[in-house]
């Protein structure tokens, strides 16, 4: 949009009232339903709440003045909701975000020195983990039930 276009227009809607204000959005949305060359912008849930709420007091023939006050308080609780949602999804992020580093940790090699404790599992537990060096072979070989086979 031309941004010289909409403060004109902007500076004109300034001088109206509510009740003219409705009028122009009637005819904004008529033109835009008719002639419009690409889609509208997607709105939040919230957005197209309030505007069905507005749509449906201003169908039910409530006076302007009413119907604007009632979407003021609605805006107010919308903006609510939305910092509810915000402050949600930033809970959220930092639960995801904890879990993955306690994840990290608990999945990651003991460190150096902390004495002789037991690895990670095996991929698969039917196959033997091979030594990784001669010095920590084990000193008798493995039975058939720790290797994961079914004796007869």
């Amino acid at each position: 949009m031309n941004p010289y276009v909409r403060d004109r227009i902007n500076r004109k809607l300034e001088t109206l009232s509510d009740e003219r204000l409705y009028q122009v959005l009637d005819f904004v949305e008529f033109l835009e339903a008719r002639y419009a060359e690409k889609p509208a912008p997607v709105i939040n849930v919230f957005q197209r709440f309030t505007d069905g709420v507005e749509d449906t007091l201003r169908a039910g023939g409530l006076a302007v003045g009413t119907v604007s006050e009632a979407m003021g308080f609605l805006s107010k609780a919308m903006g609510v909701l939305n910092d509810v949602a915000q402050t949600t999804r930033t809970v959220a992020t930092d639960v995801v975000s904890t879990a993955r580093t306690v994840a990290d940790q608990i999945g990651a090699p003991p460190p150096a020195g902390a004495g002789a404790t037991a690895g990670p599992p095996a991929a698969t537990p039917s196959a033997p983990v091979p030594p990784s060096s001669p010095s920590t072979a084990p000193s008798t070989p493995p039975t058939p039930a720790a290797a994961g086979s079914v004796t007869p």
